[in-house]
């Protein structure tokens, strides 16, 4: 009979707008949680085959699925390592059990949130309050990230932070502006040298200092714009590091200026002129001392002035303890020293599928690759689909508390409807039954 198919139908729609309450329910409790985003319940009919002169009711089914495509606002925080995405893409992150469990003797399980309140932990582990532990590409001692596989975990590690640090940026650049006086390369000059000191920082991150001398060749008629540039190093002993002969032009076009650089010794000193970088060798390494370009006249000058040093700069720092960690738009943690030296120390890349909506949801915001998904790619963030990683920030609910309202009014009355056919139904069998009485 018909009428059989229709209680069907009726407790198939009491069923479907449960399931329907059951995700309002879910997205009004989840309103004020960071990172949640809505569920929903899709409804499709059921359609049975009916015979000649009847109609058979199939019901309805329902589908729920997550709008992780969807993005909430951003709201500022005060925590360096509040990270949210402005954008596409989902923060690798892990368990800690996992990290408990593993002992270092496989890949991690992956699982994705699009934002997180991180911070280290009592083990220096960079992880949420509900265990999510963020992870990433470890930074060579240089600040590098390797190359890394974009399909796979194999190369993803926990973020660690240890502030209990100390860190020593040796230096291996520096600039030199310094001009000399023109008229001390003239006839009758006394030919006196002048000196500077740069102080500079070893690989321990002590200060050394680099003597340089510059002293004037003086002809015995016209002018020669020639000097010798000696460099000494206090680390070596005084020991000369770098012997450089330098000529002036004195043309009208580039009066001044560098005309030529020739390097006397020692073996390992040398002179480039397309990048005017002086090279020299010091017991933690070499030094790229700029001090111009022939042609320019931006560094070593010399001009009918005293000697000055117009600027003398230089990159390194000493000892210095870490005081913070950030998170910059393209992904990179950097650990910042109370010497004002920044260091990269890990990467944290974004993941991609293809159908974001299809991921399976799990416990505390994250979510997990799937079939229906599709498989992640690893991007740096801003790159490809991928938006850029923002510090001090988090993501909100995607609940809309007000249209959240709206659909449980109409569930209701949704529910309410099939309850009332249901009824109908029990009434007209029970009109069929006391047919036969």
């Amino acid at each position: 009979m018909t009428i059989s198919s229709s209680l069907n139908a009726g407790v198939t729609g009491l069923n479907v707008n449960a399931s329907k309450l059951a995700a309002i329910s879910d997205n009004i409790s989840n309103s004020k949680t960071y990172g949640y985003k809505r569920a929903d319940v899709d409804f499709s009919s059921v359609a049975l085959t009916s015979r000649e002169g009847a109609y058979t009711s199939g019901g309805v089914r329902a589908t729920a699925f997550r709008q992780v495509d969807s993005q909430g606002s951003l709201s500022t925080t005060t925590n360096s390592l509040d990270i949210a995405i402005g954008g596409k893409g989902m923060l690798p992150v892990t368990p800690i059990s996992a990290i408990d469990n593993n002992n270092g003797t496989g890949n991690l399980p992956l699982q994705l949130v699009t934002t997180g309140s991180f911070k280290p932990d009592s083990n220096g582990v960079v992880r949420t309050q509900s265990g999510m532990v963020l992870l990433g590409w470890a930074a060579d001692a240089n600040g590098n990230i390797p190359s890394q596989s974009r399909d796979s975990v194999s190369g993803l590690v926990p973020v660690e932070i240890q502030y209990n640090q100390f860190a020593a940026n040796r230096t291996d650049a520096i600039s030199l502006g310094v001009n000399l006086p023109a008229t001390s390369t003239q006839p009758g000059a006394p030919g006196t040298p002048f000196s500077i000191g740069i102080e500079y920082y070893d690989n321990l991150g002590a200060a050394q200092t680099l003597d340089a001398t510059f002293t004037p060749s003086v002809p015995p008629a016209g002018t020669q714009n020639q000097w010798n540039m000696v460099l000494t190093d206090s680390d070596s002993g005084g020991a000369v590091v770098g012997d450089f002969t330098v000529l002036f032009d004195a043309t009208s076009a580039s009066g001044g200026a560098i005309a030529s650089v020739n390097t006397n010794g020692p073996a390992t000193a040398s002179y480039d002129l397309t990048t005017g970088l002086a090279s020299i060798q010091v017991n933690g390494g070499p030094i790229d001392i700029e001090i111009g370009i022939p042609g320019t006249s931006s560094h070593l000058t010399q001009l009918s002035a005293s000697f000055s040093p117009t600027s003398v700069t230089k990159n390194g720092s000493a000892v210095g303890s870490l005081v913070a960690v950030e998170i910059d738009e393209n992904g990179y943690i950097n650990a910042l020293y109370d010497t004002g030296y920044s260091n990269v120390i890990y990467q944290v890349p974004l993941a991609s599928v293809a159908n974001p909506n299809g991921l399976n949801s799990l416990d505390n915001q994250s979510f997990g690759v799937s079939p229906d998904s599709g498989p992640f790619y690893l991007w740096d963030a801003g790159d490809g689909p991928t938006g850029s990683t923002i510090g001090f920030a988090r993501e909100e609910s995607t609940t809309d508390i007000a249209g959240e309202l709206t659909q449980l009014i109409q569930t209701q009355r949704a529910y309410s409807s099939n309850a009332k056919v249901i009824q109908t139904v029990d009434e007209m069998l029970q009109e069929t039954t006391n047919i036969k009485r």
